[in-house]
């Protein structure tokens, strides 16, 4: 999961979908089970989790595997699993942010520093790349859902920060304090919510040429084949390489 970037609708073009598949459910399965082992087994009571199992869904991961996710949280011997962010540099000096799970930092900082050096960039500092970034929630609600007076009414009165209209989507950005509590105001109304998520959104974009862009995503691609690696944000404005 690349988080809700620019490059994430060209790199699923690109093929090895069975592969990629099972690594993405594999990524999904271990949010799962640290929201569950971290909070409540419900998710009604769990907001991470219900998150963790909506986004699941959506990427249409079987419910045993789900409830296979759920169950390893009780299992005392399973690895534990903490919440790590990596700050670097790519190609052309554009800003990554990249958030771990994982059950060993070193290999996670060895790895990941190892991909980025081999391509021109480097690891960098906490707080190196996140003054680049706005940390905020993001919601997708499809429009055919509800209509525009009714989600700007549910949007302002809970607190959102802003909601824009785009093609076939309403985007509410929140306050990364707020987004659970707004995205339970908005799952009162709506049963299924297209995308939520919290992510680094860059303040300003690196734009990259053609010949960049295709450098650029098989960085990225690499670093989405290691298996702690979570979530990838980026400044980079990626060309369409079709």
């Amino acid at each position: 999961m690349a988080g809700h970037s620019h490059w994430a609708g060209i790199k699923h073009k690109k093929g090895r979908a069975d592969k990629q598949r099972s690594k993405i459910f594999s990524k999904l399965s271990r949010e799962i089970t640290v929201a569950a082992k971290l909070g409540d087994k419900d998710p009604d009571m769990n907001p991470r989790l219900r998150t963790a199992i909506q986004a699941a869904k959506h990427a249409n991961m079987p419910k045993d595997n789900i409830l296979r996710a759920i169950s390893k949280s009780e299992i005392s011997g399973e690895k534990n699993y903490e919440s790590l962010r990596y700050e670097g540099f790519g190609p052309s000096n554009t800003a990554l942010i990249i958030e771990t799970l994982t059950d060993n930092k070193n290999r996670s900082a060895s790895s990941i520093r190892t991909i980025l050096q081999k391509n021109g960039g480097r690891l960098g500092e906490t707080g190196s790349t996140t003054h680049m970034f706005s940390n905020c929630g993001v919601i997708h609600i499809e429009k055919n859902k509800i209509n525009e007076e009714e989600i700007f009414e549910i949007t302002i009165n809970a607190g959102a920060k802003d909601c824009i209209i785009l093609d076939n989507i309403y985007e509410i950005l929140t306050e990364k304090e707020d987004f659970y509590k707004i995205k339970m105001e908005l799952e009162k109304k709506i049963e299924t919510l297209h995308y939520s998520s919290i992510e680094w959104r860059p303040i300003n974009f690196i734009d990259l040429a053609k010949d960049k862009s295709e450098k650029f995503i098989e960085v990225l691609t690499a670093l989405e084949e290691l298996d702690d690696v979570q979530k990838i944000f980026t400044n980079a404005n990626i060309k369409n390489l079709q």
